[in-house]
């Protein structure tokens, strides 16, 4: 494979490998577009009887403690709570991604769901990604341009020493015939247009 075709490969997979992270960008982008309207990746908010919540913090976390899907044992299990007080719900967010909706008068859990928009929001702004995972990605990518050229040099010069041996087992072969066929070099034949 000469350098020019090694040149074109490695575009076309540097192509494919930049292009990744925009398409990444654009579908996790029209996820979150879609996000109210797409339950599986946010659950749809319930409406609670209540205005005004009443629940205290150790009853908030001995009624998550009972949805078995979350996980949830202690305060360290939680992410965060959002009160809304215009629908009369509070949801509590998990560690582990999941979402319970309560009713903020009556306490009862209206909704248990996995919640995937925090993993998507994490993935569109490049949270997700561990900034060591990007360095490590950025060295390789340094490393690579600085050996492309060295391996391209190297098969060149290959190229070169294989093409002397070549011409030097070429040059032995009629050397050793002139010697055997006293002092006469091999005969000259005309094929399709070409002198041998």
């Amino acid at each position: 494979m000469n350098a020019h075709t090694l040149n074109r490969k490695f575009h076309y997979w540097a192509a494919a490998v930049v292009a990744l992270p925009v398409l990444v960008i654009l579908l996790t982008g029209l996820l979150l577009q879609l996000k109210k309207q797409l339950t599986w990746v946010q659950p749809q908010e319930q409406r609670g009887v209540g205005k005004e919540p009443t629940l205290t913090m150790p009853r908030l976390l001995e009624i998550c403690r009972t949805a078995q899907d979350a996980g949830v044992h202690s305060w360290a299990d939680i992410q965060r709570v959002d009160l809304r007080p215009s629908k009369g719900l509070l949801k509590v967010y998990t560690g582990t991604h999941w979402e319970i909706q309560i009713d903020a008068l009556t306490a009862q859990v209206l909704q248990v769901a996995y919640r995937r928009s925090d993993i998507i929001e994490s993935l569109h702004d490049g949270s997700w990604f561990h900034p060591e995972l990007l360095v490590v990605v950025a060295i390789i990518g340094v490393l690579t341009s600085i050996l492309l050229p060295v391996v391209a040099k190297a098969k060149s010069k290959a190229s070169q020493v294989s093409c002397l041996s070549n011409f030097r087992q070429l040059s032995l072969g009629v050397m050793l015939y002139v010697r055997d066929h006293e002092n006469t070099f091999p005969p000259v034949r005309k094929v399709s247009g070409l002198h041998l």
